[in-house]
Formats: C-alpha cells, sequence, structure tokens
C-alpha cells in the first residue's frame, strides 16, 4: 500500500501517516532495527505452519460445564479484569483518527462533506451496492459547527442507578440522551474509554454527543469517574450486546457512527448475527459500523495451549474472559446479512519485534467499514 492513501479518503485525511502504517520490511537481515514492521506479507510455509498449531491446541476441548461457566459468569471474569488492571492495561487509541476518518473533528468532515453528497444523488437512483464507497458518510442536512467547546458546561452527574434501569426506559424519539446532537456516535464494549476519551478530546464539534457500554460494571465506573468524562457531551452505561431483552438508550436510525474495537470477538460465535442485526436497527441511512478484531492465525491464537480451546476458533484466556478469531468472509457475511454494504474489509498485517530477547511476533487483525444503505431494498 506504499503510495496510496486510505480507501476511499482524500489525501488531505492521509497526510501524516498511511493506513495500516509505511514501514516495510523490505530486507529481512533488518528486521531487529525496529520494533514493528507493517504490512508483512505470510509466505505458505508460514501460513501452513499456523494452521498446524490451530489444529494441535484444538484438538482438546474445554468441558461443557465450564464452557457454560465462563458464558453465565462472563461479566464476572471481566469485572475481575477491570477491578485488577483498571484504566492501565489498554493504550489511548489516538490512531483511530488515521485508520477511521469518520470520527474526527469536524474541521476534517466538512473537508469530506461535498465529496459525499456530490455522489449520494447518484448513489440514490441507482441504488447501488458499492464496494468502494467514502469513508465516510454523513447526513444531508447535518449542520457541523466549527465553534469549539471551550469551555465545558457541567451538568449534574447521570444518577447512579441510571444504567441498571435504562432497559425499562421507554425510548422516545424527541426525548432521549443526547438527542438535540446532530452527529451520534456509540461505541460498544468501551472498556475503560480508551477510545471514547479520544474522541472527545480531539472532536470538538459541539454537536457531536457520544454513547458508550460495557458489560463490566466495572469499566463504566472507571468511564463516569475519569476526568474527562462529560455528561453533557457523553453518556456511559451497562449493556450485555447478547441480552435480546435490554434495549439501548436511544431510537432506532438515530446513530451516525457505531463502533466495534475488539469487542466482537469477546462473545459467543453463535450470538454474533443477532447481535449485529440490532446494532445495525439503530443507525441512521447512510451510518457506517466500523470494526477491528482479531484475525485468524494472530500470534494470540497460536500460543494459546491445549484445553483452552472452546469451540473452532474460539478461546478462553486464562482470566476466564474469552476470544474468537475471524475470517474476512465470516465478518462479511455478519454485515451483510444485517443488511449493511461493506466499504472496506482489510486484513492489517504486522510483525512485532522484541529486540531485547530476539522475538518476532506475528499479529494479525480485520478492519471493517460497513454502512447501512440509504435506501432500503423494501421502500
Amino acid at each position: 500500500m506504499a503510495g496510496s492513501h486510505p480507501e476511499g479518503v482524500p489525501a488531505v485525511l492521509a497526510d501524516k501517516r498511511q493506513q495500516f502504517g509505511s514501514r516495510f520490511l523490505n530486507d529481512p537481515a533488518r528486521v531487529f532495527h525496529h520494533n514493528a514492521w507493517d504490512n508483512v506479507e505470510w509466505s505458505e510455509e508460514q501460513a501452513a505452519a499456523a494452521e498446524r498449531k490451530v489444529q494441535e491446541n484444538s484438538t482438546q476441548r474445554v468441558c461443557q460445564e465450564k464452557q457454560v461457566d465462563y458464558e453465565i459468569n462472563a461479566h464476572k471474569y471481566w469485572n475481575d479484569f477491570y477491578k485488577i488492571h483498571e484504566n492501565g492495561f489498554f493504550k489511548d487509541r489516538h490512531w483511530l483518527f488515521t485508520e477511521f476518518p469518520e470520527l474526527a473533528p469536524s474541521q476534517n468532515q466538512n473537508h469530506l462533506k461535498d465529496w459525499f453528497l456530490e455522489n449520494k444523488r447518484s448513489e440514490i437512483s441507482e441504488c447501488r451496492n458499492s464496494e468502494d464507497g467514502p469513508g465516510l458518510i454523513m447526513e444531508e442536512q447535518r449542520k457541523c459547527s466549527s465553534k469549539s467547546l471551550e469551555h465545558k458546561t457541567q451538568v449534574p452527574p447521570v444518577e447512579e442507578n441510571v444504567t441498571q434501569k435504562i432497559s425499562d426506559l421507554e425510548i422516545c424519539a424527541d426525548e432521549f440522551p443526547g438527542s438535540s446532537a446532530t452527529y451520534r456516535i456509540l461505541e460498544v464494549g468501551c472498556g475503560v474509554g480508551n477510545t471514547v476519551f479520544p474522541i472527545l478530546q480531539t472532536n470538538n464539534d459541539a454537536g457531536l454527543f457520544v454513547y458508550c457500554c460495557d458489560f463490566s460494571s466495572t469499566a463504566i465506573e472507571l468511564v463516569q469517574t475519569n476526568s474527562e468524562y462529560d455528561p453533557s457531551r457523553c453518556f456511559a452505561f451497562v449493556h450485555d450486546l447478547c441480552d435480546e431483552e435490554k434495549s439501548y438508550p436511544v431510537p432506532e436510525g438515530s446513530l451516525d457512527i457505531i463502533i466495534l474495537i475488539f469487542v466482537l470477538s469477546a462473545i459467543v460465535p453463535d450470538k454474533m448475527q443477532k447481535a449485529i442485526n440490532r446494532l445495525s436497527k439503530l443507525l441512521k441511512p447512510g451510518g457506517m459500523m466500523l470494526l477491528r478484531d482479531y484475525g485468524r492465525y494472530d500470534m494470540a491464537q497460536l500460543r494459546f495451549k491445549k484445553g483452552q480451546c472452546l469451540s473452532g476458533n474460539f478461546y478462553v484466556r486464562g482470566d476466564g474472559t474469552r476470544v474468537y478469531f475471524f475470517t474476512q468472509e465470516e465478518l462479511d457475511v455478519l454485515f451483510t446479512t444485517a443488511g449493511l454494504e461493506k466499504v472496506q474489509n482489510l486484513v492489517d498485517r504486522r510483525l512485532q519485534v522484541n529486540r531485547g530477547k530476539q522475538l518476532t511476533m506475528y499479529r494479525v487483525w480485520i478492519q471493517c467499514k460497513y454502512r447501512k444503505p440509504l435506501l432500503s431494498s423494501t421502500s
């Protein structure tokens, strides 16, 4: 990808850093000269060795009794994780604005507005399903204010039990958190805010409102008590992505962006499709779902031992949390079945290096952007 800009994104947003980086390992003898290399292709022998390793660590499965425990007590394992690590485990994801310019500040979004609107009329008339669509979908009538929130207005904190009662609320189209916003982002599986806070710090659009939820009540408590948490711009709540009985605190068709960063892989594969279906309904026409998650044969998958495999490509870590490793095709089926159109579905292969121990570690991640059609097939 050398010399190219991110798929569907004008050069104005790609001048600082190329998507997926630009440090390429052209000379294997220099592998230990840097800590990481970008876009590293695997040889056939390496891919075959990875497949053999996965077959080997999948031969012995976790017993059914323990599998039930990991599912029923999933919230407990994640609460324990955040109680131990608090906000010190994951780093803030400032790379988001390169990989997902849809999250960039309004001044960058304005550069793309005319570009999107120029293509919108032909898209509506043809009802086309493009795989190379624009990287940013914006509501035609959205008004982007360039005025920064230099002085944040403090409002009374969210009531202590609001996150527990949110599923009992009847969501009114005119009265819900962030109902007056012109651009709404939801992050599912927000953890302690490593995605949310960089967005709030970087994007000062007065019309922006960010929702964030997590399975772990401990994680949400850490978000709400963070000094950067501003209830006038953000609403954090506890939510189980797989609970079909629990509703989100926003009406259907109200969100511009939904973010899934290393979260879909944490749930049982059989429940993924229904979870994506429900999220898809929350998007506005033209809204985007953004995902980054673990890819098949990532280093983490190859490191699992026998007895940690729950089912095909689905494992349990030592702390009781679980992880699935995707293929591009699997994710494409999940999103398109939910009625979304592919904008991007790419594999990001990185070679990370421990120069002190002379170790090489191959990472595989998948990055996706899927869009809700501007016109539904039934209209």
